[in-house]
């Protein structure tokens, strides 16, 4: 599939702010987006403390049953600082898009939209460099307040951020902890919700963001010396350590 990539990664926190700063605009928020896509993309990232694994597994949006995956092992190549974690995995996700043979519908990210200090997360970001529509599901809160939402499956509350609603706290299923929606390119909040409880029929996470874990965790495994797999110091992670999980 098609990606805008730019000519070059940002390699220091300014030039990476300026980015996000500078592509904000190109964003549509105003949706409706599709709702009940045809096919649906997740996208994940794994690490060590050195090497990273991209993930990107393609569902069918009906049956949920795997059309297509693609991953791309690398070293990791920015440091991390909150805010800016995309800039870890874009290099990578944006290689492993590019060799997808299907263009989804929908891209869902393990990770946040606009429910971002600047309004501009990884699924914002992957957006605009795809054009396609795209939502972040994040498993914890990054920015924001919110209250909590009633128990039962499809419960909703609003995280707001310096007054603005920025996404929703969403339950997923009846008791289970809530997921953090948010919008990152061409859909709204409402189709983004209605699209993460047809992608959870049964777990908290959507079967895409569960897929693209096993498989970004699998690659990892698999590109690192026989030695390293082995070793307890070296544990394969879903996000490098930092302060606040956020993409």
């Amino acid at each position: 599939m098609k990606v805008c990539v730019p000519a070059a990664w940002p390699t220091t926190t300014d030039e990476a702010e300026t980015v996000q700063e500078t592509l904000r605009s190109r964003l549509d928020l105003a949706g409706p987006g599709p709702r009940d896509p045809a096919t649906v993309a997740g996208v994940d990232v794994a690490y060590t403390e050195d090497r990273l694994a991209a993930a990107v597994v393609v569902l069918d949006g009906t049956t949920l049953q795997k059309i297509e995956q693609v991953t791309v092992p690398g070293p990791i190549a920015f440091e991390y600082v909150p805010g800016l974690l995309a800039f870890r995995e874009l290099p990578s996700l944006v290689r492993a898009l590019e060799r997808l043979t299907v263009t989804p519908d929908l891209i869902v990210c393990d990770g946040y939209g606009v429910a971002h200090p600047r309004r501009f997360g990884l699924a914002c970001h992957l957006g605009v460099l795809t054009g396609l529509p795209t939502i972040g599901v994040g498993k914890t809160a990054f920015v924001g307040t919110y209250e909590e939402p009633g128990r039962e499956r499809g419960a909703w509350s609003e995280l707001r951020l310096d007054g603005d609603v920025v996404g929703r706290v969403l339950r997923t299923q009846d008791g289970v902890k809530p997921v953090f929606v948010s919008v990152g390119h061409r859909t709204d909040l409402d189709t983004a919700c209605h699209n993460v409880l047809a992608l959870s029929p049964s777990h908290r996470l959507p079967e895409t963001t569960r897929a693209a874990d096993r498989l970004s965790r699998d690659a990892l495994r698999t590109a690192l010396p026989v030695d390293r797999r082995r070793r307890p110091d070296r544990p394969v992670q879903d996000r490098q350590p930092g302060p606040t999980p956020e993409a």
